[in-house]
């Protein structure tokens, strides 16, 4: 076990990593219930959790260059655990957020990186190919195991232990990293502090603004913020246009600034020529895809099981268990594959099939749920996933020489996390909005509604829609002053009208499932052995030898 010992060590922290928002996702309901917010609520943290490792990711890879990815891979773990903890802790959304969403995402920034990193140190040649397909496999099992582990211990203990758990295995991995074999860190490395900024800033703003869509509309606007008492909508378009934008103006910026300080000999926070690498610009926007598609779907199905079908966090779990055995057997498949198939190859089976699947979930997807429909494309959901994390890694690292390989990891974390993001916000904003049109203009059309009962749901829902069941719904009417037969009937239609929502955005992700496909075509069309460079080699010969704990 000695020779791979690093590799367990690494799987671990990178097992926690990933398990950490599956969880949240399917105790949503639950979390929002015991912090005293609603499912908006829980969207905003689970988005800026994504969002804020999406923005800090380079800069955290860059910290591992300047300390040595050991030192930065340590540190990081004691930030993570100290926000498992003040999770643990929370009593409201604000805290929460501290906790997760800005606490955790700091201390996974140094992390993620550290851990790509630091097994393309430790390991060489074909041991490499093999290090990063188990990283792949294990992100695939983490992201299965998640859903059940969150729907068994917040359906008979608290979410809360969850997060006390991870703080323990943290704590654990930190004391025998000792073990870890490393290269000095660059203590004369400098990070570029406006490229810090412009970064952070351009990610920021456009995830803030794809976030707000659902209350303040895309371009027309719908429920802007008040500024002075008067609505903010310059020349009548929603401030989220104008965010958008920005976050452009910025992030176009940002590419300038790397550019410049890579033309003068200065070291940038991204080597944007490293883009130009055909396998490596293919992997990295096929990894932001994926988790566009999974972050979306993780995030419709516990509502859909929920809020709409009254499910527990465990049932939910169970309903996911399908995607979890599918992604945990064909990771595993996906890594034999990897010494017979090239990339490209089962990238399109995996991309393919990760497509087919998100169809069959929108069959399923109906007011009485379709069990063995749901399950056969939560299954197949599954497989496209495990086929495609079991690949992308390896490719994403051997594109590149060993000295770009801490700035791959974070390029591979902000690809992955901006999938992440991209895919709860946009997913639930077309959700929201969609609701909120379909609802009320099934009202409008109602004829058995009183006119004034109807004006006032109209003019309240054109403000954007909340996720609530049918029954909240019907409670919050009768409380309002409605009658309860209208009470039932606007109920009525408003459920109907989420799970067309619902069906609707599921199709929308398979859209761009199916589009994603185009991306495969860069990927490496033969079988992914890195050849070991001088750099390899070099490196190997100096690094000092592993430590006890």
């Amino acid at each position: 076990m000695g020779k791979w010992f690093v590799l367990i060590l690494l799987s671990v922290a990178q097992f926690i990593m990933v398990l950490d928002s599956t969880v949240m996702n399917v105790s949503i309901s639950t979390v929002a219930h015991d912090l005293g917010t609603d499912i908006s609520g829980m969207q905003a943290a689970i988005t800026f959790y994504a969002l804020t490792m999406a923005a800090f990711m380079l800069t955290g890879g860059k910290l591992g260059d300047r300390w040595g990815r050991s030192l930065a891979f340590r540190i990081g773990s004691i930030v993570y655990g100290i926000g498992s903890l003040t999770t643990a802790l929370s009593p409201n959304l604000t805290v929460l957020m501290i906790g997760w969403s800005l606490v955790e995402g700091l201390g996974a920034v140094l992390v993620i990186p550290a851990i790509a990193a630091l097994a393309a140190i430790n390991y060489t040649g074909r041991e490499r190919v093999v290090a990063f397909a188990v990283l792949g496999a294990v992100t695939g099992g983490a992201a299965a195991a998640g859903p059940l582990i969150g729907g068994l211990v917040t359906t008979y203990s608290s979410w809360r232990y969850v997060f006390v758990a991870e703080a323990v295995v943290m704590t654990l991995v930190l004391i025998v990293s000792g073990r870890i074999k490393d290269v000095p860190g660059d203590r004369t490395l400098k990070i570029d502090l406006l490229s810090v900024v412009l970064s952070a800033l351009g990610l920021g703003l456009l995830v803030y603004g794809i976030l707000q869509s659902k209350t303040w509309g895309w371009f027309q606007p719908l429920d802007p913020p008040v500024v002075n008492g008067q609505p903010f909508a310059p020349l009548g378009i929603s401030p989220v246009a104008y965010l958008i934008l920005l976050s452009i103006v910025v992030l176009w910026l940002f590419v300038k600034r790397q550019q410049q300080l890579e033309r003068s000999g200065r070291v940038p926070l991204l080597k944007v020529s490293l883009l130009r690498i055909t396998a490596l610009r293919s992997g990295l926007t096929m990894f932001m895809a994926q988790y566009f598609a999974i972050a979306a779907l993780f995030f419709v199905v516990p509502v859909y099981l929920q809020t709409i079908l009254g499910y527990d966090a465990l049932q939910t779990g169970l309903k996911i268990l399908p995607l979890s055995l599918g992604l945990i057997l064909f990771s595993i498949l996906g890594s034999r594959l990897s010494t017979v198939r090239s990339a490209q190859n089962i990238g399109r089976i995996g991309q393919l099939t990760l497509g087919l699947g998100v169809l069959v979930v929108f069959l399923a997807v109906q007011p009485e749920l379709a069990d063995f429909a749901f399950a056969a494309g939560m299954f197949v959901v599954g497989a496209g996933f495990g086929l495609l994390a079991s690949q992308l890694g390896n490719v994403n690292m051997s594109a590149v020489s060993q000295s770009d390989t801490s700035e791959v990891g974070g390029l591979q974390g902000t690809f992955q996390n901006l999938g992440s993001s991209f895919g709860t916000a946009i997913v639930g904003s077309v959700f929201i909005l969609l609701l909120t049109s379909g609802f009320t203009a099934a009202v409008e059309q109602s004829e058995t509604i009183p006119d004034d009962i109807r004006s006032q749901v109209v003019a309240t829902a054109s403000k954007g829609a909340p996720i609530i069941s049918q029954q909240q719904a019907e409670d919050l009417l009768t409380d309002a002053g409605a009658d309860p037969e209208s009470a039932t009937e606007i109920a009525q239609l408003y459920a109907d009208t989420q799970v067309e929502s619902l069906r609707q955005s599921l199709f929308f992700v398979f859209a761009l499932t199916v589009l994603g496909l185009m991306l495969s075509s860069g990927l490496p069309s033969t079988l992914p052995v890195p050849a070991a460079s001088k750099t390899d080699d070099e490196d190997a010969a100096s690094a000092p030898p592993a430590s006890g704990p």
